[in-house]
């Protein structure tokens, strides 16, 4: 695991009740400091997630959240994230867990309610609420408050906490601890029903005082605190982004690593900027295969500047064809992104296609272009089968082919368990998406699809937890022997006039569009036929020779 070493540049105010900015010296409650253990493959972990964030959402600036990915369930396979961080293993080693998820509702001990063995502090799910409530309606002897300021043009975060003694604590030393987080990560997260697109939040990522926290020597009633920390933001931990406009500060007070009275949380503040108006485009959406029907790209616009953006122009194009404009309405403060979908456009589909994407003119137009690619829909005959072995749980198992307008045209499931299902689809010449779908989240049997020719559309041993996809377009002319005729010749490809046929003496010819649509045509032809096609559109076509009962079929390209 890759360590960061940080460096901490922090000043100690003296213990003196003076100049107290962001505490108050009243008595306040115990505010809730909810540490949540988890992992990406922990099935009953969204659950956890979802009990936690509604603690927090129905106490607003009383509960604070902190989740810790940890134990075998946060170990990352081929390709995943890795959300671990150094301090992860110590912390949840002090509470007693047997199990994910687990949680400590200020690391303090609930009788009757541990997970584990008497005396320890972790708790199960389900108990989550009734301690948050218990503890938040005792008294705190400190109040806690933190603020914080990240300079864009360092990437340092300055952290700000003040603490307050109303009471004396019942030991003789404190320990501060200031947890940074980050939120928004899109990643896997088995049990989330959302393949590798589960948001995850609150997710600490650095301990900024270190894995236990600075001490705090005088804990008296009266005793004020004020400390501040300067930290460098990396660009990423364990090879996972920072992104700056997501992160979280929590900062509390434990007695030894044990119990903490209180707590306080903030989102940053940002400054440090180079411009005041300032949109970046960041990137265009991933777009999965078409079949050259309009659709609708989406870009992710970020505010880089120091003013709120509420307008913009948007110009976009496919394959460096016409060029299509949209204004956008809404609000972006500093460092908020938004992705803004597109009005359809349409466009000469080719093998690969890049769309551009380009903002209007600000303080700095370098970050205004962004491009996208996606590729031309796997062409497949209008026959095609599926063959789907059931797991054990046959019955979270579905599936549905959709077709361009949104129609479904065949579907299946649930079904029992360890069944071999075979279908076969006829299906007229479209854009398809063909779609399986686990309602548990963490895969099922064995699915492959493929067409009459043995092309194979989507294959998986059942490993695609929630579900995969897969778009394919249907021609009927892919169906007949393409291997006859291999003598004849299509030249030149791609053309823009002439269109030469050679060694197809007395065939007939015919000229197909993309959609299966019959465009041209002529009987008998000469050794060496020239077809003019300067009068039909750019774009992909079939060209289909016949000849003593044989039937060869070619693509070409009219540009």
């Amino acid at each position: 695991m890759k360590k960061f070493v940080s460096t901490l540049i922090f000043t100690m105010s003296a213990f003196a009740m003076i100049g107290q900015t962001i505490v108050t010296t009243s008595v306040e409650d115990k505010k809730v400091i909810l540490e949540e253990f988890t992992g990406i493959h922990c099935v009953f972990c969204p659950q956890g997630h979802a009990i936690a964030q509604a603690i927090q959402d129905n106490n607003p600036g009383n509960a604070f959240l902190i989740n810790i990915h940890t134990g075998s369930f946060a170990n990352p396979g081929n390709g995943e994230p890795d959300f671990r961080t150094p301090y992860g293993s110590a912390i949840a080693g002090q509470t007693g867990l047997t199990g994910y998820p687990s949680g400590t509702v200020n690391r303090k001990n609930f009788p009757g309610q541990e997970m584990g063995n008497p005396g320890t502090t972790a708790l199960g799910r389900g108990q989550w609420t009734g301690a948050s409530n218990i503890v938040l309606g005792e008294t705190s002897y400190v109040n806690v408050g933190v603020e914080a300021d990240i300079d864009v043009s360092t990437n340092e975060i300055v952290v700000h906490v003040e603490a307050y003694y109303t009471g004396n604590s019942p030991l003789g030393s404190n320990f501060l601890n200031v947890a940074l987080l980050q939120n928004n990560t899109l990643g896997p997260q088995t049990g989330g029903n959302m393949g590798d697109e589960y948001v995850h939040m609150h997710r600490l990522v650095e301990m900024i005082t270190g894995l236990w926290g600075i001490e705090i020597s005088n804990t008296t009633s009266g005793t004020f605190i004020d400390e501040t920390y300067t930290y460098p933001i990396p660009a990423d931990y364990n090879g996972v982004p920072v992104e700056i406009s997501d992160l979280e500060v929590v900062a509390f007070i434990t007695e030894t690593h044990q119990e903490i009275p209180s707590g306080s949380g903030a989102y940053p503040t940002y400054s440090g900027f180079a411009n005041a108006n300032d949109a970046y485009a960041r990137y265009v959406d991933e777009i999965p295969d078409q079949c050259g029907f309009d659709f609708s790209p989406k870009v992710n616009v970020q505010n880089v500047g120091s003013d709120e953006i509420t307008t913009l122009t948007i110009n976009y194009s496919v394959n460096g064809g016409a060029s299509q404009s949209f204004d956008w309405t809404g609000s972006l403060t500093s460092l908020q992104n938004e992705t803004i979908e597109l009005p359809a456009i349409s466009y000469i589909i080719d093998d690969v296609n890049t769309v551009s994407v380009s903002i209007q003119n600000d303080d700095d137009n370098s970050n205004n272009t962004v491009e996208g690619t996606f590729n031309n829909a796997q062409e497949v005959t209008t026959t095609v089968n599926m063959i789907l072995n059931t797991d054990n749980a046959g019955s979270q198992c579905t599936w549905e082919v959709v077709n361009s307008g949104g129609t479904v045209v065949y579907s299946g499931g649930p079904y029992g368990n360890n069944e071999n299902i075979q279908e076969t689809f006829n299906l007229p010449e479209n854009c398809y998406v063909f779609s399986i779908y686990d309602s548990a989240g963490n895969g099922g049997g064995s699915i492959v699809l493929f067409d009459e020719n043995s092309n194979v559309i989507i294959s998986s041993s059942g490993d695609y937890e929630a579900g995969i996809s897969a778009y394919f377009n249907t021609n009927p002319l892919l169906g007949v022997n393409d291997t006859a005729l291999q003598n004849v010749n299509i030249y030149p490809n791609p053309t823009s006039s002439i269109l030469n046929v050679s060694n197809a003496e007395n065939a007939n010819i015919e000229i197909y569009d993309v959609l299966g649509k019959l465009i041209f045509s002529r009987s008998n032809i000469s050794f060496d036929e020239k077809i003019n096609v300067s009068k039909f559109q750019s774009g992909t076509y079939f060209i289909k020779i016949a000849k003593d009962n044989q039937v060869s079929t070619e693509k070409f390209i009219i540009n």
